[in-house]
This record gives C-alpha cells, structure tokens and sequence, in this order.
C-alpha cells in the first residue's frame, strides 16, 4: 500500500464544512514515538500520507521480514472512540479473507496511540487514477465495480459494512481492486455521531454517502455501500460524481431533492443497461435499490454476452416435503438425476448440479438466479415421500417472462421414480422444442437399476460423495458397496465407487497402491455391465490418464464419454486436465471453459489452473478469484489464487491465499507443501524447512505422498532429493505425479536429465 494524502483512509481529509484539515502537526515526535513504541516488531520508515482521520507509515515486519503500511489513528479519534472499542471492531473486521480487500496484519493501542497494520501495496488508488484520466474506459469501470461488489457482498455476508467506499479506499494492483478500510467508520459510528462531529470529523464523505447515512439514520444496512459504489461508478464513467457541491450540506440537499443526472447525456458511449443498472442503485430509498451486491454486479454485465440461450435450463434443488430430514438426501438425489437425465439431450444447454445446490432454500427471485446462471428457463419442484409412496410436483418457468411453460404432478409408487423422471426429462425437451435422437431417447429410457432400495442407497454414497471430503469419500463408498450387494448389474454404482477411490488416490488420503486398483477395477465392470453409461467413461479415461499413463486411451474414452452425456462439465473438466497435462493449454482452456458454461458457478478453480501453466496470470487471477466468490472456504481456490498472485510477483498476497489454503484443509499435505515451497520462492527458508520437517515427522504415522515432498525439495534447491521423490511418486502413482510435465511448480526441474528421462517413462517427452 503506498497511499499519498488520505489514499486508502477512511474518512476525506476534510472536516464537516467542507474546508481542509490544517495540515498533520509533529509527525517527527509522533513519528518517533511510534518507532519506539513498535520496534520490536517494526521499523517505521517514513510517512506515507495523512488525511482525516489517520496518517499512514512504510514499515519493515520484523518477524515476517516483509514491507506494510502502518496507519494510526489521529489522538482526537483514538479518544473519542476508545481502544477497546476500535480494536474490538478491527477484530471482526480482520476475520475478512477475500481477494478483492486489502488483508488486515496486526493492530495494537500504545500509549493512546491506537494502530492497526496492512499488506504494503506497491500500487495506486482509483483517486489517483481518476485524477490523471478523468474517465475511464467502460470495461475497465465496469471490472473494478463488479470486483469491489463482490467484496463488499462477501462483507456483508459477514456481518461487516464498509460505510465509507470512495475512490481514495479503493486500491489498483496488477489492473485489480482492493477495498481498504474496514473498521474504522464503523467503530466511530458506534460511539455516537456526536463524539465525532466534536472531534471535528465526518462519517464517511458527503459526495458518496448515502442518503440514509447521511441523514444518520440508526439501521443502515449494505445498501448504502451499495449508493456509494454506484456514485463511484458513476464517477469513473463521467468524470464526476453525479451530486456535488460547495458544501456537504449542498450535496446533502440535492442528494435529497435533484433526480439522478443522465450519463448518457455526459457521455454516450455508456450503455443504457450500465446507466438503468446505476441509477437504480443510486435511489434515495434503499428498498428501491438491488437487494444484494451479487445483484447489482450482475445488472453490470452486458446482456448480448449473457443471453441465455433459449433451450438452456436450470434444475433448481427440489424441496423436501416429507417432514423427515432423512429425505433430504432423497429430494437432491432426484434433483441430480433430473439434471443427469437433461444432459443426455445434446439440444439443450443444462446447468450442471454444483452450480444449482447453491440455491437450495433461496431466497433469490427466479429472474435473479436465471441471470447468474445465464439460462432462460427454470425446473421447479418438491418432493413427498411417504412410505412406498412418493408425490413429485414439478413446473418449467420462462425465467423472462415467469410464464409456466409445463407443470405435472406425479402422485405414484416409489417404484416408478425412474419412469418419472424420465417423463419429466421428455416433458421438457418437448417444451424446449429439442429434438432427440432415438439414441438419447432410447439412453433417457434406461433404468439405472431395478432395486429402488439400491438406488436409496445410491442417494446416499452421492449425499456423501459431494462434500469431497476424505471422511465423505469412504462413507460414500460403503454406500456405494452396500448399493451393489443390493443389485449386482447397478453400473452407475460401480462408476461411482471408481471415481471416489480415484480423489481417495490423487489427493493422497489413501495409498495409490491401494486405492487405484480398485478403482480401475470397478470402472472397467461399470463399462462391462453399460457401454452405453456416459459417466463408466469418463471415470474409466480419468484412470488411464492419472494410472496407466495411457493418454491417447483416455482421449478416446473422453470423446466418448461425451457422444453419451454432452451436457457433462465433469467430463469437459477432466477432459481440460488431460490437454493441460500434455501442454495443450489452448484446447484446455476451452475445455473448461465448456465446464464452466455448463457449471458457471464452479469448475474455475481447474480453470485458473491451466491459464497458470499457460502463463496467463492476470486470467488466472480472475478465474481464480471467481472460484473463491463461490466458495470461501474452497481450499484449491485459495490456493490456485495464492499462485496467481506469485506469477504477479505479490508474494505477500500469495503467501497469504496460500496460508488460508493450510487453515481450511487442516491435515491435508497438499497445500501444506505447496505453502512450503511458495515460502522456499519467497525467500523465508527457515519457515519452508519447518514444513519439511512437519511432513517427514507425518509421514512416520500416516501417508504422506512423496509427490509433495518433491514441492518443498523443489523450492529450496535441493533438485536430487526433489527427483528422488518425483521418482517415488511415478512408482506409487501418487499425487497429481501425471502433471509434472507442465506444471510451474517443477520448472526448475525440467532441464534436469532425471526429469527428461521420468518424462519419458511416462510417455510424456
């Protein structure tokens, strides 16, 4: 962070009349205090700027060895709000991790001096950048709105809202937006607006305030960011805010009276959509603006590029109706193979099941969820099952229109639920007007199984499958099995004990000699018993290709796979990985994009893979970024990002996401290692030989797959030891050992005779 006057402080360094603050008084003394006061910890540098409410320093980490910016509160501030109150607000505030906000270090009161310490930003603030160009290309106005609401959605999920977003608090990196800040106007508004106004400082700054702030009204909620991001928007397509004045009481009263000037009239080349998007937001009454950051973002994208196609649909979860929270497993299982069934159809486009699940229990409208999914029409339904019996009510809704298109109720025997969704699928190709093959038909027609206990079964294993957790993946497995014993021809249950032993292997939560074997063996029955199932080869390619080594096989067996079930982002995605492995980037990249059009909420994490090893690290980052907005908690998101970032050179920032990898996925040695090596890059080899030191001591009790020894050894230099282990991990199949050919982590290697000679046993040079 390298702010100039008040760049990325919360509050303008202006008082409430609008005059400037005289200028910082005694910044030696205090600067010197505080050095003396901190230098155990950090030595202070110089002053990096002063502004209303704080005065930022360049500081040097000791512990970390690494640059940050200090910022201390004025002593006027620090009193009226108290220590124990601001730091008690910082602590909530530092619970935020997202890639669009500036990550919170330390903070700390001394001495009535009250602190708090961030990442060091070698960058500029969206003010600065406004200062030079005025206004600013639209895609480029429109990527930093959409990046900063995202944050400040995130934010607001967690309970936290910003109040004071202007220009100076938003932060450019590598073309990207930080929001700094948080905390501050918030533990001030808690002391009462009085104690503030006394000190002789505003909340927040009149020009993007929202009206309700303004006014100090006691409940404000997130859409008064939402106000402020708007005018922010504004500002970047016009040039100016769409309110000013000579005083905040000037702007106050036209925020209140003058309706939202036109920006087309200001500048042309803004798109109606942009305009009717930001003035919405801008409306004086929040309940007249979009209920969520996600939804304003959203209004932001252009609609010829998310046209959803007219035979696109999405299955959202179907309700359990039942009473019994058993069932629920049973009310997602008919929701994946109605989508299963769909994807069957090459005519229609469906969304894939992990990027619907998220809207189990929503409370978005359907129009909502239609734009984040892109697709044009929506299943609805609810299931009821009562002993043998079972009532699907289902109904096709035009998202644009809300017309329903179809609707059915099915009141049958808990035997006939294949037949049901069978008809379903059929109701809706016909509503769509997609055209079946006899093929497509004649494979929708297909009972999985005869045993609808079996098939209970089966519910169950997926119900635990998809957590995608080690304890989730053999539970689903003896589900699986039970699944089998049950009905012995149930190839989909053979298909899916394949593909869980095969995470089992490739993560390292199971010994690949253990655990690829049988996954090779129940994949080659599922085929044996279907070779008409779709999914038996797509988990029999993805076997060849991370056992055998075999990838001409496994391309064939992807193709396949995909002439059975064309709507299969799995498929598309492990197709991806196959091309990426071979340094195929390009024909990756489009694989997965596939994946992520069929699967838009999901499938970018794999994504940001590929660009990564394609070089591509400002995509890499966006992609990764976005694996992260659907799930926070997505360890490989964390840790595909924190590589984006070191490809940027932001080593800081990518030992962080990579840091919160390890904390998520506590015990998992994947990301562990991968923290050791990016320590090793980084220059802090103590940290990154205690890490070996961790995975040697765990590899004495537990498996720990020497393909990701081979990360640290790699890092640190030690090229041999890295190749001893590389070797190790070709001979146990373990880890991802099949993508070393291209992989960035193992560049250093790749001119080393040992690495060209493993790449050739495994058909790779």
């Amino acid at each position: 962070m390298r702010p100039g006057p008040d760049k990325a402080t919360i509050g303008a360094p202006h008082t409430l009349d609008g005059r400037l603050d005289a200028p910082h008084a005694q910044v030696i003394t205090e600067m010197d205090r505080l050095a003396s006061a901190l230098a155990d910890r950090y030595t202070i540098e110089r002053e990096l700027g002063a502004g209303g409410m704080a005065t930022v320093y360049l500081a040097h980490d000791l512990k970390h060895d690494r640059r940050v910016a200090i910022k201390v509160l004025r002593p006027e501030l620090a009193v009226a709000v108290g220590p124990e109150r601001f730091l008690a607000e910082i602590k909530t505030t530092a619970h935020l991790q997202h890639p669009h906000i500036l990550s919170l270090f330390d903070s700390g009161a001394l001495d009535g001096t009250v602190f708090y310490v961030m990442p060091f930003v070698d960058g500029e603030s969206l003010r600065d950048r406004l200062t030079r160009e005025k206004q600013l290309p639209i895609d480029d106005a429109l990527r930093i709105g959409r990046e900063v609401a995202d944050a400040l959605q995130y934010a607001h999920e967690h309970g936290v809202i910003h109040r004071d977003i202007k220009p100076e608090n938003i932060l450019l990196h590598g073309g990207h937006a930080l929001v700094a800040d948080f905390g501050i106007a918030l533990a001030a508004a808690k002391t009462g607006s009085r104690r503030i106004t006394e000190a002789g400082m505003a909340l927040g700054t009149p020009a993007y305030m929202s009206p309700e702030q303004a006014m100090a009204e006691p409940q404000i909620d997130g859409r008064s960011d939402q106000y402020s991001l708007a005018t922010v928007l504004y500002e970047m397509l016009a040039g100016e805010a769409p309110y000013t004045g000579p005083t905040p009481r000037a702007i106050l009263a036209r925020q209140l009276t003058a309706s939202v000037p036109s920006l087309r009239a200001v500048r042309e080349s803004v798109p109606d959509f942009v305009e009717a998007a930001i003035r919405r937001a801008l409306a004086k009454t929040p309940a007249d603006r979009f209920t969520t950051m996600t939804a304003f973002a959203d209004a932001l994208r252009k609609p010829a590029a998310d046209q959803p196609r007219p035979r696109s649909v999405a299955v959202l979860p179907f309700l359990n109706l039942s009473g019994d929270p058993e069932n629920e497993h049973f009310a997602d299982g008919i929701t994946e193979d109605v989508i299963a069934q769909l994807s069957k159809i090459r005519a229609l486009h469906v969304i894939s099941r992990t990027s619907v699940m998220p809207f189990k229990g929503r409370q978005q409208g359907l129009r909502e969820i239609a734009a984040r999914l892109q697709v044009a029409t929506l299943l609805e339904g609810s299931v009821r099952r009562a002993g043998d019996r079972v009532r699907i009510v289902a109904q096709l809704v035009d998202a644009g229109t809300d017309e329903n298109l179809w609707a059915e109720t099915y009141d049958r025997q808990l035997t006939d639920i294949f037949a049901i969704q069978m008809e379903v699928a059929l109701h809706i190709a016909a509503a769509l007007k997609a055209e079946l093959s006899p093929d497509e038909r004649a494979r929708i027609g297909r009972e999985p199984t005869s045993d609808v206990r079996a098939y209970q079964l089966y519910l169950k294993g997926r119900h635990c499958f998809i957590r995608y957790t080690e304890e989730g993946m053999r539970q689903a497995i003896g589900y699986f099995e039970q699944a089998i014993e049950r009905d012995p021809q149930y190839a989909l249950a053979y298909a899916s004990v394949a593909m869980a032993y095969t995470e089992l292997g490739e993560t390292g939560a199971l010994n690949p000699d253990e655990a690829y074997p049988r996954a090779k063996a129940a994949a080659t029955h599922a085929l044996a018993l279907d070779p008409e199932l779709g999914e038996a080869h797509s988990t029999v390619a993805y076997g060849m290709f991370v056992y055998d080594f075999d990838w001409t096989g496994a391309e064939a067996e992807f193709k396949r796979a995909l002439e059975l079930s064309p709507g299969s982002a799995d498929t598309y995605d492990l197709y991806g990985r196959l091309c990426s492995v071979l340094g195929r980037f390009d024909e990756a990249i489009a694989l997965q994009r596939r994946a992520q059009e069929l699967d838009p909420l999901a499938h970018q994490s794999d994504l940001a893979t590929a660009l990564l090893r394609a070089g591509r690290y400002d995509q890499a980052l966006e992609a990764a970024s976005r694996a992260i907005e659907f799930d926070r908690n997505y360890a490989r998101g964390h840790s595909t990002l924190g590589w984006a970032l070191f490809g940027k050179g932001r080593f800081d920032e990518g030992l962080a996401a990579l840091e919160r990898a390890v904390a998520l996925s506590p015990g998992d040695t994947l990301w562990l290692a991968q923290l050791g090596q990016a320590y090793a890059l980084a220059g802090r080899v103590d940290r990154a030989q205690e890490i070996l030191r961790e995975l040697e001591e765990q590899s004495r009790t537990r498996y720990v797959a020497p393909y990701h020894m081979a990360y640290v050894y790699t890092g640190l230099g030690q090229h041999e030891q890295a190749m001893d282990c590389l070797e190790r991990a070709y001979e146990q199949r373990a880890g991802s050992v099949y993508g070393i050919r291209g992989s960035f982590l193992f560049a250093p290697l790749r001119s080393h005779p040992r690495f060209t000679a493993l790449l050739r046993r495994m058909h790779l040079d």
